[in-house]
């Protein structure tokens, strides 16, 4: 079905989360126990199928989403002091501490993207703003495939293109360091521990290859016996209020390194 030509401004209605899923996000993030309707409503078989749905039709009208911070972004001030692009981890940091995603720094997560999305929004999410610097977490959803199979190259492309992009338009990048995962609930059939180690290694050589800036999330968010530790998550996978709490130290390091104008105290660090 065809579905539009080119216009010279869009109205993406659906682009975003739902209120349902607000909510959701709310609850999982908030200290105590979750209510059991929105646990039950959220694993339920239909609510997944739902979702799917809408996400299916998104994608055809959307691939990369472009349409969830359009309006958004014409009303960012510009320049700004950072944009945070990523998936579901920074969309649920910009619910869980509003205050870091304030005074210039912008959030522009969408849970479930991969790295070829990002790549995609990049110019529009990030360059457009005119940020002094970047702050790129990604890669859980790759290993999960959620836009389909690729490879580790695949994704190691995808990052250089961002980085080359930032750094031709004099954007200073901070990578995030990746949470080592068990299993994605979405995802059984994948075993994402050893890729996502990969990954992260990969991602900690070039920063320190590239003098960029890593900032080192497994090392707060993990114990030797925990890829991320029960009181920082609730599903293993997603930080909670208490684990975003324990990594903004980190981040306020890795801003404070990528903003520094003294150029030999930016190139190559780990932040932890």
């Amino acid at each position: 079905m065809h579905m539009g030509g080119m216009v010279d401004d869009l109205d993406n209605p659906g682009s975003g989360p739902t209120e349902a899923e607000i909510a959701f996000v709310k609850a999982y993030l908030a200290e105590g126990p979750m209510d059991p309707a929105l646990v039950v409503r959220a694993t339920s078989p239909e609510y997944a199928a739902e979702r799917e749905a809408r996400m299916a039709e998104l994608r055809a009208r959307d691939w990369p989403n472009l349409g969830q911070y359009r309006r958004a972004n014409a009303a960012v001030q510009i320049p700004t002091k950072a944009v945070f692009l990523g998936d579901s981890y920074t969309e649920f940091w910009q619910a869980a501490d509003p205050e870091l995603f304030s005074h210039g720094i912008v959030g522009r997560g969408i849970s479930g993207q991969t790295s070829p999305q990002l790549l995609l929004r990049f110019m529009a999410d990030v360059v457009a703003l005119k940020p002094r610097c970047v702050h790129i977490l990604a890669g859980g959803n790759d290993v999960a495939g959620n836009t389909g199979p690729s490879t580790p190259d695949d994704y190691e492309n995808n990052m250089l293109a961002m980085i080359t992009l930032a750094q031709a338009h004099r954007i200073r990048v901070i990578l995030g360091g990746l949470t080592q995962i068990k299993a994605f609930q979405w995802a059984p059939s994948v075993e994402p521990a050893g890729r996502l180690a990969e990954l992260d290694a990969w991602i900690r050589a070039t920063a320190k290859a590239r003098g960029l800036v890593y900032a080192d999330y497994p090392s707060v968010l993990a114990d030797p016996e925990q890829p991320i530790r029960p009181e920082f998550s609730r599903d293993g996978i997603h930080p909670t209020a208490k684990g975003y709490a324990v990594m903004r130290p980190v981040v306020e390091a890795a801003l404070a390194r990528a903003l520094d104008d003294v150029g030999d105290r930016y190139s190559g660090v780990t932040v932890r």
